[in-house]
This record gives C-alpha cells, structure tokens and sequence, in this order.
C-alpha cells in the first residue's frame, strides 16, 4: 500500500456505487404514475429480482446506516407485513402478469422480526404473485442474537437457502463501543441451526474501521469467523455520517481509526481471508471458490446492485417496503422512507413511490463503465462504448479526474483499456467516481474512500 496515495485520495467521500447515478440524485418529479407506467411497459420476457426492506430492530446498533427504526409492539410489525402483502399485489395487478422471479432478498433493519407465520405468509404472497423459479436464491438478512429455532423452520418451509448473519465484531470492547454485544457462541448456535435445516449458503458481513477497533481484534474476529466456515464474506469499512444518522453521534469519534489505520485493517482482514482460501471479489466481498459468486468473478459476470455484488444478471429489481429502491429498464424508483407515509400510500391503493430517476443514454454508458470497474478492477472502454454508439475518447476527454490518477499510478491506461494498478486497488471507487458526471465532491454525502 502506497501511504501517498492514501493520504491523496483516502479522505475523499465517495459513492459505493450500488447504483448510478447514486440515490441522492433522485428527484420527487419521478412519482407512483410513472412507476405505474414503467411497470406496465416490461417487456413480456421479463424477469425480476424482488428486495423487501423491513425497517424495524428490537434496539439500535450505533453504527448503523440503515433506515430503520426501534420497535416494542409486534402489531406494527404485523401491520407493517400486511401492508408489504398489499404493495406486492398492486405491483403484480399493473405488471398485468406473472413475471418470473430468480432472486428474493429480505434486508433490514431486522427482516426475521417478523412472527415466523408472517414470514411464511409474506412468502406465500410472492408465489402467488410471481412466478418464483425453483432455483431461484432467496436470501435473509439475520440478526443472530434474536433468531427463533421457530423462524428457521419457517424460513425452511419458505425456501430460504441463503442468510447473511450480522457479525461485524467479536471483540467485547468494540462491541460494547457500538452498542451491539453479541457472543461467538450465539453467532456459532445460529450457524448450527440454519445448516441443520438446509440453509446452508451462508454469509458474514464484518465491519473495520470501528470505534476501539485494531488490526489485532479484525484479525481475531477473522479466525473465530473462519472456524464457521461460511460461504461469503462481506467486509465494509465503517461510514461515519452522524449528520444523517443521528445514533452514530452516541459513537466517540476520538475512538474511531484514522484513514491509514482503516486501511490496514481492512488489508489485514483481506490477507488473512484470502489465505484461507476465498477468492477477493471486487472491493469487499469474499467467497469460496466454488462458490457462485466467484465464479461468477471468474467468468466477467459479476454485477453490482443495492446488496453489494452480486451474480444477479436480471434488468428489473422490484423493491417493497418503506424505502426501497427498485431499478427499472427506465430508471430507478424509491419507496417513501417514512414508514406511515409508506403504508398510508398502500393502503390507499397508490403506490408509494417517493422519488425516483429517469436513465439518460449517457447515464447508461457510465453505469456500465463505473460497474465493471468497480466489478473487475478495469473496463475494456472501447467495447462499452461501441455498444452504446459513442467514442471512448470523447468519454476519457470527458473523466478529468482521471488524469491524476494516471499521473500518480493508480490507473494503467493501454489503449481503450483501463486498469487499476494491483497496489491501488482500494482506491477502486476514487477510479468509478472519474466517470461520475453527476458527483459533488463539496457534499459530504458519502463514506470516506479508504
């Protein structure tokens, strides 16, 4: 790692890239008509992935950056439910057809929050509604310190055969510091349960750059997890946005790493996975080799959507619940974030969509660009952009930022085809953000680079 170019560009904010262009340029001129018409304009071979967001956890963990909220009474839950079964049928009623569905994801807040017959329901409702192919992945976000041996049974007879466990930490000071104290041994129980009923691709989300956090403790919690043996790792540095995530200010910030010390974690997480074999999938995300996703890094197949990587090679997302995003042929949609707001709109029978963006020709060209960077670390520019009719040069005119890069080696330009430079690979989306024509670096809106 060049410390040079971590103090030139590590403190930079910028966008993961789940999307482009990024949801704080969603504008509220994309409302629930034209959702409506987008839905009712698919083409008949269709087929979509389906996100349902739950917003609620049982207490709030300080470094989330999710929109969700804490709950006491499970009738807001159940009510909250209902109202997802209802977005799922009006959906289904303006698509005027049963489209096929090859991926489900329930992410939170707490998706397993819900009373096991709800889940089961809520699934039963997506069948009925799509056509949900039996090879389809169909993936829970789980919290294991409160998982019931009665919602793995529930999420058995539903089909689930993914889980990703929330593990972020296993040492007890960096647990106490974010307010999510959870044992090896709860975590280990869960990992027990859900392979005994089947479920068995499993992944770890792990977080560095936490407050109290060490290149000592990442690798602690590195070799617990590795005694699990999941099939994927998800490794996030912690973004600190307490102006948008007001919990976050319960996090001291003199405890929190600085840009070099984030870096070495997060290097020291990657050796020490990649020296028990998973394959490095783009910026954060680890797998076993015979695992679908790196294979599908392997082969160049690899896509990027709202969950991260993914071997999601679908053109519709379908998102339900307060918040979501959805991604359509014509653009992306998002779910009002308010929860009453939200089921006040479904109730009604109006979608709820709050805002949303319309993809221009030019938006395309660059998402698929900043995708396979992002994806493969490089992008052969000549053959994106014969595909969508325009001239490399004039789009490498256009990325100015990408002369320093050049210049300070992070980038190897040979032809049409860029490369970022083995040693810079951390610095992959400062690459993604030069062909970013929408980004402000003066707004603070994102996570720092490194």
């Amino acid at each position: 790692m060049r410390i040079d170019l971590a103090a030139n560009y590590g403190e930079e904010r910028l966008p993961r890239y789940t999307s482009y262009p990024t949801a704080p340029h969603f504008s509220p001129a994309i409302g629930a008509d034209t959702y409506a018409r987008w839905l009712s304009e698919l083409p008949g071979d269709a087929s979509a992935s389906l996100y349902l967001h739950v917003p609620f956890c049982r207490e709030m963990c300080w470094y989330c950056g999710c929109h969700t909220q804490i709950v006491r009474r499970d009738g807001l839950i159940a009510a909250y439910q209902q109202t997802l079964c209802s977005e799922i049928a009006e959906v289904a009623e303006t698509i005027s057809r049963r489209i096929k569905v090859e991926h489900i994801h329930f992410g939170g807040g707490t998706p397993t929050i819900m009373a096991p017959e709800a889940f089961a329901e809520l699934m039963a409702a997506m069948r009925h509604a799509f056509f949900v192919l039996p090879s389809a992945e169909i993936a829970v976000e789980i919290d294991p310190r409160t998982l019931t041996a009665e919602m793995v049974e529930a999420m058995r007879l539903s089909g689930v055969n993914r889980a990703s466990l929330g593990v972020q930490s296993f040492d007890p000071v960096v647990q106490r510091a974010i307010n999510r104290v959870q044992s090896y041994e709860q975590t280990a129980s869960v990992v027990d349960r859900l392979r005994r009923a089947g479920i068995k691709g499993l992944n770890f989300d792990l977080i560095y750059g936490l407050p109290h956090q060490t290149i000592a403790s990442c690798l602690d919690t590195v070799r617990r997890s590795l005694e699990l043996a999941p099939a994927r790792f998800s490794v996030f540095g912690y973004a600190h946005v307490p102006s948008f995530k007001k919990h976050q200010r319960m996090i001291n910030e003199a405890h929190l790493p600085d840009g070099l010390a984030r870096h070495d974690q997060a290097c020291a997480i990657a050796n020490a996975l990649k020296e028990a074999g998973y394959v490095q999938i783009g910026l954060d995300h680890f797998a076993r080799p015979d695992d679908a996703m790196a294979v599908a890094f392997d082969q160049g197949t690899l896509r990027r959507n709202f969950q991260g990587y993914t071997t999601d090679q679908g053109e519709v997302l379908l998102g339900f619940g307060a918040s979501a995003i959805g991604h359509l042929p014509q653009g992306y949609v998002q779910n009002d974030v308010q929860i009453g707001a939200y089921q006040h709109s479904i109730t009604n029978g109006r979608l709820a969509t709050a805002k949303g963006y319309r993809l221009t020709d030019d938006d395309r060209l660059r998402a698929d660009i900043i995708e396979r960077i992002m994806c493969e670390f490089g992008a052969d520019l000549g053959d994106i952009c014969a595909r969508h009719g325009a001239e490399p040069e004039a789009m490498l005119a256009s990325a100015s930022r990408l002369k320093s890069l050049i210049s300070d080696g992070v980038v190897k330009l040979d032809g049409d085809r860029l490369a970022v430079a083995n040693d810079s690979r951390f610095l992959v989306r400062s690459v993604a953000a030069a062909f970013d024509a929408h980004l402000d670096p003066g707004k603070q809106l994102h996570s720092r680079a490194v």
